[in-house]
């Protein structure tokens, strides 16, 4: 479209369940477009398959893109002047453009079975000719229309395709053409009335104005069925929108991405403790660049500095090691109030506290001690509960690291140094124990403080041991140590 036009561009899934990695890059791309364009970002929900797409997932695909901060301008709940902006709401205007193209010529009843169709793949497939639909109902004998009448078929509405070929310019691949004999005539409406995706689409993207789309490569060989549309509906070239076709993310083995190699839903990362803001910094690199080395980008840097120019074509590799460093780096530079209002609710649905005042305040004084040790918020769980168990005990794998000779020597030698402090702060905690473990003894700091971070803590994997024996207190440190010789 004309660049003088408005930008306005769409995200439009089909919540079949929780979106996915692929799905979010894409909806990050279309509202960065928008945001450094002064466009409009468009939620639209395709969800003319009600069997497979219900409210419960439509619902979770709202939740998850306002978690991320990827607001649109139009769509449910927002509204706007181009709406309803979910399409099982718009049948009726399927409907009427179905119409319009059956009565223009365009389009035409088809009232070949399944079984018909299959049979005639497989004698193309058998000949060596690509299969696809060989134009047998195009025209219909008055005699044939009267027998599938009288077997009550229901036809479905199929798009004429024209001989020759689409060609249009991807705004990232270039020149794309498609040769007509690879792209038949294809269903517009099925045979119960319902509207397929190529119908519902590019009607959408027309009433709304859509004036680019971005959108996954493996959307790349509907393109030409869309345009077909366009011209049905008597738009002109200059009028189609733009396509920018995104390239394929793949797994670190060079496959599709699938719940082995990271493609899990973002609801799975949420739910493991990743920022909304380190996952919209780790997509916005697959397969697009801010045009320099750096890798640490916020959403405000992403909407400031995306063109479609910098998207590259090829393939993208998700790098599960990546995107937990990038969340790492994010959860680092987190305020300690922020991070304590992002850690509460994993340490409350692990059961580690309620809520109540004391437990916060311990809480607050526990964040700076693991802030630099943890990659994602779900880690809080294991290195702080600690502080809060009733009936505490070690963890099932450390246990044997405690239970040999030269550990309990180092924990009755630590027993006692510790129960002879007048003081109990990390400092003093730290000077009695180096005195007697490494001065007194001779061990090393590994294995001098190593089982006293087992006995006080329940695992290997901790805060900082001495300021978390001064959190915990003397006289819980000191029960454990205790609890802890055999």
């Amino acid at each position: 479209m004309p660049t003088n036009k408005e930008v306005r561009v769409r995200f439009a899934p089909s919540p079949t369940g929780d979106l996915h990695v692929g799905n979010i890059r894409t909806a990050l791309f279309d509202w960065a477009y928008a945001r450094h364009t002064g466009g409009k970002f468009i939620f639209r929900i395709e969800d003319t398959d009600r069997e497979r797409v219900t409210d419960e997932y439509i619902a979770a695909a709202l939740d998850t893109l306002r978690w991320l901060g990827l607001q649109w301008d139009e769509g449910p709940e927002v509204g706007g002047p181009y709406g309803p902006y979910m399409q099982s709401q718009r049948l009726d205007i399927y409907a009427q453009w179905a119409q319009k193209f059956l009565d223009q010529g365009d389009a035409y009843y088809c009232y070949c079975s399944s079984e018909e169709l299959e049979a005639r793949r497989e004698a193309q497939r058998a000949a060596n000719v690509a299969p696809g639909y060989d134009g047998k109902c195009r025209s219909i004998s008055p005699d044939e229309l009267a027998t599938f009448k009288a077997e009550g078929r229901k036809p479905v509405v199929r798009m004429r395709m024209p001989e020759g070929q689409t060609t249009f310019t991807d705004l990232i691949r270039g020149e794309v053409s498609f040769d007509h004999n690879f792209v038949p005539d294809f269903v517009l409406v099925r045979g119960d009335g319902s509207p397929l995706y190529t119908l519902a689409v590019a009607v959408d993207d027309v009433m709304m104005k859509v004036s680019h789309v971005l959108r996954g490569e493996d959307l790349l060989s509907s393109t030409p069925r869309q345009i077909r549309v366009y011209q049905a509906m008597g738009l002109t070239e200059d009028q189609y929108p733009e396509f920018a076709h995104l390239p394929f993310v793949m797994g670190q083995d060079n496959a599709k991405l699938s719940k082995r190699n990271g493609e899990v839903s973002i609801a799975w990362y949420r739910d493991a403790g990743y920022l909304p803001e380190a996952i919209c910094n780790y997509l916005a690199l697959l397969g697009w660049s801010p045009g320099d080395d750096r890798e640490d980008v916020s959403r405000e840097e992403i909407a400031q500095l995306f063109t479609v120019e910098r998207v590259h074509s090829s393939p993208a590799r998700f790098d599960m090691k990546k995107l937990e460093a990038i969340n790492g780096d994010k959860i680092r530079a987190l305020d300690l109030e922020d991070f304590l209002i992002r850690v509460l609710p994993f340490l409350q649905r692990d059961g580690i506290i309620s809520g109540t005042p004391a437990e916060l305040e311990v809480v607050r004084q526990a964040l700076p001690l693991i802030q630099e040790r943890i990659a994602t918020l779900a880690e809080v769980t294991q290195m702080v509960k600690f502080l809060f168990v009733e009936n505490f005990t070690v963890d099932a794998d450390s246990a044997p690291k405690i239970a040999d000779e030269q550990s309990q020597a180092v924990l009755s030698a630590a027993f006692d140094s510790l129960s002879a402090l007048s003081e109990w702060n990390h400092d003093a905690i730290e000077a009695a124990l180096r005195a007697t473990l490494i001065e007194g003894l001779g061990l090393k700091p590994r294995i001098a403080f190593g089982g006293v971070r087992i006995a006080i803590t329940g695992s290997h994997i901790s805060p900082p041991l001495f300021e978390s024996m001064e959190l915990l207190g003397r006289e819980r440190s000191l029960a454990r140590v205790k609890a802890s010789i055999a």
